[in-house]
């Protein structure tokens, strides 16, 4: 019995190569349509869909299976985090990222309990989605790698996948100096290091 050629490529190709298929659910048309703009810039990405509440998210959870939800916490038929719970409930489901201008830690820990991959708090710009979606993206790709058992060093690498990149320490010059004051100074000290002595 031969196999198309199609068929020995399904095969070969790993689940990772395809496109990771995100459904972005905001109730802000505005806000969606950029979210879904910052996706699909995103490499390994493709935007499987667009919802703008819990009850139409929910429909095209079952109707598109996507590997990835961008949920917003606040819409106007429900509760983000409540579809998030009520999802994760069943054998097969999409990784979630939350996206929500909801800063109360009582919102991120109910976000952490659900399983949520990341949690992003608006506004934000292009390059923080796209690093939770490399991040992401990079997670699947070592997942795959692993296989079925993982021991605890691979388990370790996995879960510090999931942390964020770590947040930029923005240094405030003294009072009466200006920034780029400080750089110049900082330059001028590198420059002359080897001819400083204490």
């Amino acid at each position: 019995m031969s196999t198309s050629f199609e068929e020995t490529q399904a095969k070969e190709t790993p689940e990772i190569a395809r496109a990771i298929r995100t459904l972005v659910v905001d109730d802000d048309f505005r806000v969606a349509r950029i979210h879904a703009a910052f996706v699909e810039r995103t490499e390994g990405f493709e935007v499987a869909g667009v919802a703008h509440g819990a009850e139409q998210a929910m429909a095209m959870m079952d109707e598109l299976r996507p590997d990835l939800v961008l949920m917003d916490v606040y819409l106007p038929d429900g509760d983000g985090i409540g579809l998030v719970r009520a999802i994760a409930e069943r054998p097969e489901h999409p990784d979630f990222i939350i996206i929500t201008a909801a800063r109360d830690v009582a919102t991120v820990r109910a976000a952490m309990q659900v399983g949520a991959v990341h949690y992003l708090v608006k506004p934000f710009g292009f390059q923080a989605l796209r690093d939770r979606l490399a991040s992401y993206r990079d997670l699947r790709a070592r997942m795959a790698e692993v296989g079925e058992e993982a021991d605890q060093s691979d388990v370790d690498a996995l879960f510090g996948m999931l942390r964020g990149p770590a947040p930029q320490r923005v240094e405030q010059p003294a009072k009466g100096h200006s920034a780029p004051t400080l750089e110049l100074v900082r330059n001028a000290v590198r420059a002359a290091e080897g001819d400083i002595s204490a």
